[in-house]
């Protein structure tokens, strides 16, 4: 449970949350989001950023010997978290992306030298990833078909290649130091195409096969209801009733993070990360909000997982991004390849959490 502290932030942050959403704004099942102003990356010198070519990426047998100057590592760098809806081939706006332009974002962020991890990853700072290599998590909201889909062929059932899990397992073939690694912030009880991806049929062994691939799956509430327009009790329906309809799919199954619906929190903030409904009980170890930048390393001291920031991918946001992190190396996190040891450039110390890093290896240069 957060101090009262932190429950007073998330309450003073809720009109800047207000401003977003996390529902595709054709989709009235979802609700109408309201007109958004995204967040615009911070210029440099008046233009566009020009990537910096990515660290070259040594193996983890080189760590006795790694050449701290050379690779730069940053690990009290930011790490984005990238935030998709709806993939289908339609008219691209700012929920809808279509394949081809999610393969663009996968060999973009793989040509930067980004490689995935999981949330559970990113909570314990326990990221495995190439030294001269940067952290990214893909995290997708609303369970739309596009996102998983099946395909009945000559009797059998594949993964359609052009959904995103289609998409990402092609990905890993080719790149197998692209790990399958992503979490599906679900809809147990949405109206259709929403609900659960959309094949009702397949609603069960969809969600287990995403966990035996290595995915994560999160908690979107029952329905995407906003909760700060319902009661306390209403509120842990929704996210207990989430729970236990994932776990009917997946027995054991531990749904540890949240996004909420719209950005928005309920009046009891505390209730978001705690609460039960009917002998059901929930706990979240992370809160995902709706935009606008990458999220601090879980090794500073303004580390906080139940506020994390996503960036959103459309038009060339991501690009943009990438670009941006490329040419500001203190604002990139980039990794020493040991998963027990923090390195950084000596002109950060003091944004290291000592709490964070109490059990890792320090070192800075």
């Amino acid at each position: 449970m957060r101090t009262h502290c932190t429950l007073m932030l998330a309450l003073l942050t809720m009109a800047a949350l207000a401003a977003t959403s996390c529902a595709p704004a054709s989709d009235p099942a979802l609700g109408s989001p309201p007109t958004v102003s995204v967040t615009e990356v911070p210029s440099v010198a008046g233009a566009r950023a020009t990537a910096m070519p990515a660290p070259p990426a040594l193996s983890t047998a080189t760590l006795g010997t790694l050449d701290l100057q050379a690779v730069k590592p940053n690990e009290l760098g930011n790490i984005p978290i990238l935030e998709y809806h709806v993939i289908a081939n339609a008219e691209e706006d700012q929920w809808t992306m279509t394949p081809d332009h999610f393969r663009r974002d996968l060999r973009a962020l793989y040509d930067a030298g980004f490689r995935p991890i999981s949330m559970a990853d990113y909570l314990s700072g326990r990221i495995e990833i190439p030294a001269g290599t940067s952290p990214v998590l893909l995290t997708f909201d609303d369970s739309s078909p596009g996102q998983f889909r099946y395909l009945e062929e000559g009797g059998r059932v594949v993964v359609d290649p052009d959904s995103a899990v289609g998409m990402l397992e092609a990905f890993h073939t080719e790149n197998p130091d692209w790990s399958l690694k992503g979490i599906f912030y679900v809809l147990p009880e949405a109206a259709q195409p929403h609900k659960l991806f959309g094949q009702p049929q397949y609603e069960a062994q969809k969600l287990r096969y995403l966990v035996s691939r290595g995915f994560e799956i999160g908690n979107h509430t029952y329905w995407h209801q906003r909760l700060d327009e319902v009661d306390d009790q209403e509120v842990q329906r929704q996210l207990a009733l989430a729970v236990r309809e994932i776990q009917d799919a997946v027995p054991g199954y531990q749904v540890r993070s949240l996004s909420l619906p719209l950005g928005m929190w309920p009046a009891n903030p505390s209730l978001a990360l705690d609460g039960s409904y009917q002998g059901v009980t929930y706990h979240n170890d992370s809160v995902v909000l709706v935009g606008s930048e990458p999220a601090p390393s879980p090794f500073r001291s303004d580390f906080d997982p139940q506020a994390l920031q996503r960036v959103q991918s459309f038009d060339d946001n991501l690009t943009r991004w990438i670009d941006y992190l490329g040419s500001h190396p203190d604002e990139r996190y980039v990794s020493d390849g040991d998963p027990n040891t923090v390195s950084f450039p000596s002109r950060l110390q003091s944004s290291l959490s000592s709490r964070a890093t109490r059990n890792m290896n320090v070192r800075s240069y």
